[in-house]
């Protein structure tokens, strides 16, 4: 009898995507051992692997197994032969994006993290990452992604499009999240041109008025960015629209030195989403060189919202201790790096309770 099981549909997606959840399962698979759970996986096909094998980048059968799943793990999704081909009338991404839309998954959330021993990484001065510790919260199915499409000859457009019911749902999140952490929110939009920047800040002012323990404040996307990089430990949660939360989680995610570092989970009313913030790398397909930390924490996420909280921190502790130890990557260790792989297997290690010293006596035999 197992103290907890679960379902999990996969899609390991292209490029670097199999690798990295690969390494993803055998921690769910070190964490179920250790703490008497089990895990079932159904694997499915999304993205340019999809298109390769039935032509459509979301097949059905694909949503039938998310649908059915408690949550779903997904690698990562691109391929370089669709991005040169500007005609190219199927792409990878729209997977991307009907998954979000089917599932009704309206909310993206990415924690960014600074690890101390990896601030001489960051772009940044080290005195500039001191106290950095955001979430920002990105609305996933709306806004200029998702409007209606025109194209002409000489011409194209793509509508931006937001409703009040849109805007306070994923209000309402940013807003519970901020009163578990420091009680600070900063809406980002472009109000000051834009009317659907206008209808955001009208309802989050309108909202704040249930939460008067958290202070809110207001940035225009633009000063938004330069603050990412003067001031970032100002920053608690962030609120945003699907565009502006594309652009600035990524901007946000090479503060701590790597992108390979920075998970996100995706989610709406029933089902949930989890993935690294990186794409496909395709240029390190089948290398053993990709990062799967941001695939890991990702799952600790997703661990967490079972309510393993204790998992969750266990592997998040692993996290930390196989940087401490300098087992990590070539993107983040180029002198000394360590295959996926075996970032991998030292943090199921961890996670079964081995000791550090045995973690790299057995990794360098």
């Amino acid at each position: 009898m197992y103290k907890m099981e679960k379902n999990i549909a996969v899609l390991k997606g292209d490029g670097i995507g199999p690798e990295i959840v690969n390494e993803a399962i055998h921690v769910l698979e070190a964490v179920a051992d250790r703490f008497g759970h089990r895990f079932h996986y159904q694997f499915a096909d999304m993205g340019g692997v999809a298109i390769d094998n039935t032509g459509d980048p979301l097949p059905q059968e694909t949503v039938d197994i998310c649908e059915q799943a408690d949550a779903v793990l997904l690698g990562a999704i691109g391929d370089p032969k669709f991005d040169n081909n500007p005609d190219a009338a199927v792409r990878p991404e729209q997977g991307l994006l009907k998954i979000r839309k089917t599932l009704g998954l309206f909310t993206n959330v990415r924690p960014v993290k600074i690890y101390t021993t990896l601030e001489h990484l960051s772009p940044l001065k080290s005195e500039r990452l001191q106290n950095v510790d955001m979430v920002i919260y990105r609305e996933l199915t709306g806004g200029i992604y998702f409007g209606e499409k025109t194209k002409g000859a000489n011409s194209a457009s793509d509508l931006c499009s937001y409703n009040k019911g849109e805007i306070e749902r994923v209000a309402k999140l940013a807003f519970d999240e901020a009163t578990r952490r420091r009680h600070k929110l900063c809406l980002v939009d472009k109000a000051n041109v834009l009317e659907t920047s206008r209808l955001w800040r009208k309802v989050v002012q309108e909202m704040s008025a249930h939460y008067p323990e958290v202070e809110v404040s207001y940035l225009f996307v633009d000063n938004a960015a330069m603050q990412l990089i003067l001031n970032p430990s100002q920053f608690d949660v962030i609120l945003t629209s699907n565009m502006f939360g594309d652009i600035l989680s990524d901007e946000a995610s090479i503060l701590g030195g790597s992108i390979g570092l920075l998970p996100s989970a995706s989610f709406g009313t029933k089902y949930r989403l989890y993935e690294p913030v990186h794409g496909s790398y395709p240029q390190a397909k089948g290398k053993d060189i990709a990062n799967p930390i941001a695939t890991v924490l990702s799952v600790a996420m997703m661990l967490r919202d079972f309510g393993m909280a204790k998992e969750a921190t266990i592997v998040e502790a692993a996290v930390e201790d196989c940087i401490r130890l300098n087992i990590t990557t070539e993107d983040i260790n180029k002198e000394d790096a360590s295959k996926c792989s075996e970032v991998g297997k030292a943090l199921c290690n961890l996670i079964r309770g081995q000791s550090m010293h045995s973690t790299v006596r057995n990794l360098n035999p």
